[in-house]
């Protein structure tokens, strides 16, 4: 829930509150396309001093009984320059209003006075019915201070909120998360190598904003310091807070799409701020404790020893997957971090029905048949790429492992989000041997071949293929090229000669047809 927004005092409030009488007598045109009665009223300040600007600060009302623009009796003084005067100090010291008192010493508000008003753009009201200017700053201060018991109040909730959203097994991305829902913007953080980590929370900063503002985070790491700076990026002001300590900084919170914060707002993000500073640490070192637990026990599944490997993951994870489960290969690019808690906080939530553990630059997961789904989707949701294996056992893993680094490295290939080594499969044994880079292999077969060609002026690679492609039917073969039979046979007997084959042979037919087959192309030449 967005924190709830309570607007302090302003002159159109004032004018609002009926129990104040008061009336508006110039109102000014709009300035930068703000409305200056709905400016926020500070205080309510009250003098009939010439020129009371030293007593006073911007953002606040004036009230006076104009005692200072009364003649002397028996005279007849013009007072509209002093007035001018009075008022353009007024304008000048960031006042918000003039307040008037008619019916007191003066039986309205003076024409000189409106008129420099209307000059110089400021809201002139008139007090009426010998409102007591007390009842005026009364209102003012109660309306204040209902709005800061409110802000602590919202401060309160909030800073429980965070601290809650801290004590969840995802304690970094569940700050974030809570932080962005109270602020009602978005919030990214950078890793220290000034890279953005993806937060699971639905908020993500606007694709326009995301190159300018990870520009400043990386600039603010480059300087090694613990700072906090504002930037104005593409209309929105983002604030950027560096984490950790001088010259060991961890990363960078980014801010937006919020309007300026209060104090209450300041001390959340301060809050937040520490409190991720601290998560950033501490996960250091217990992602390493727990990468290295749960890697030793995928190590123990590989090696054989399933009966420790599932008594450790009983006593700490709640067991391993039933079997027959499946295998996921996963890459993310970038720090994963998120991911790794994402799968930690599910593993938690479904104990026993799904494993994971860091291996080489990416993730392993074990997982049963009704699981996949939800781990899909979760990964989906991190832009992680994944190969699933067919169903296996844990005594079969390593095969499970590679099966789905095949599917991995074919996903990737494809640029698909994921695809099973069913599907890889489904190519037969030469999509097998294609995911097996066999070209390079083939290209070694035949070099012998290439170099005789090339050394005797013959093409005997170019006639192992049509013969090949006929099938090895000698005369059709024979007929296309344009030669006698026996002289195709010689050809065939000297290739296979050359590559140390007997192609009357099927098994050395067919390694030459598989070289033929997987060659680069190119490779005749």
């Amino acid at each position: 829930m967005r924190r709830e927004v309570r607007l302090p005092p302003s002159i159109r409030s004032l004018l609002d509150e009926p129990s104040l009488a008061l009336g508006l007598v110039v109102s000014p045109a709009h300035r930068d396309g703000r409305d200056p009665l709905d400016e926020n009223v500070s205080w309510v300040h009250s003098s009939d001093l010439l020129d009371p600007t030293p007593f006073l600060d911007a953002g606040q009302l004036l009230l006076t009984d104009g005692a200072q623009f009364a003649p002397t009796p028996g005279e007849d003084v013009a007072y509209e320059e002093p007035v001018d005067r009075y008022v353009a100090r007024l304008s000048a010291r960031g006042i918000r209003g003039l307040g008037f008192a008619t019916q007191v010493i003066h039986d309205q508000v003076p024409t000189a006075l409106a008129t420099a008003c209307e000059a110089h753009r400021l809201p002139l009201l008139e007090v009426r019915d010998r409102t007591p200017f007390i009842a005026i700053i009364r209102y003012v201060a109660d309306v204040i201070a209902r709005e800061q018991n409110a802000r602590a109040e919202w401060s309160l909730r909030a800073q429980r909120s965070i601290a809650h959203a801290a004590l969840r097994p995802d304690g970094l991305a569940s700050i974030l998360s809570e932080l962005e829902r109270q602020l009602g913007g978005w919030v990214a953080l950078f890793d220290a190598a000034g890279n953005h980590l993806r937060t699971p929370a639905d908020t993500s900063v606007p694709p326009a904003l995301l190159a300018p503002v990870t520009d400043a985070a990386r600039a603010a790491l480059a300087r090694g310091l613990r700072s906090s700076s504002r930037h104005a990026v593409d209309g929105q002001e983002v604030t950027l807070q560096t984490l950790g300590q001088r010259n060991q900084l961890r990363g960078v919170l980014a801010i937006g799409g919020i309007a300026p914060l209060d104090p209450a707002g300041t001390d959340l993000v301060t809050s937040v701020i520490a409190l991720a500073s601290l998560a950033l640490e501490q996960n250091r070192a217990l992602d390493v404790a727990r990468g290295h637990l749960r890697g030793g026990v995928l190590e123990q599944l590989v090696a054989g020893s399933i009966a420790v490997a599932s008594r450790t993951a009983t006593e700490v994870w709640g067991g391993l997957p039933d079997e027959p489960l499946r295998v996921m290969a996963v890459a993310v690019e970038g720090h994963h971090q998120f991911l790794l808690e994402s799968l930690e906080l599910m593993a938690e939530d479904r104990r026993g029905a799904v494993f994971f553990a860091p291996r080489d630059d990416g993730i392993i997961v074990l997982t049963g048949e009704q699981d996949i789904p939800g781990v899909r989707a979760l990964l989906a949701r991190h832009g992680a790429t994944s190969g699933m294996s067919t169903a296996t056992a844990l005594g079969d893993l390593a095969r499970g492992i590679d099966e789905a680094a095949r599917a991995l490295q074919r996903a990737q290939d494809a640029g698909a989000p994921s695809i099973d080594f069913g599907d890889v499969l489904g190519d037969g044994m030469l999509g097998m041997l294609r995911e097996e880079n066999a070209g390079a292999v083939a290209r070694r077969l035949l070099r012998p071949l290439i170099e005789h060609d090339a050394r005797e002026g013959t093409d005997l690679l170019g006639t192992a293929k049509a013969w090949f492609a006929n099938n090895c039917a000698w005369d059709q073969t024979a007929k296309g090229l344009g030669i006698h039979r026996h002289t195709l046979r010689n050809r065939i007997d000297t290739a296979g000669g050359v590559l140390g084959l007997d192609l009357d042979l099927v098994h050395d037919r067919f390694e030459l047809w598989t070289a033929l087959h997987f060659a680069p192309a190119g490779t005749d030449r």
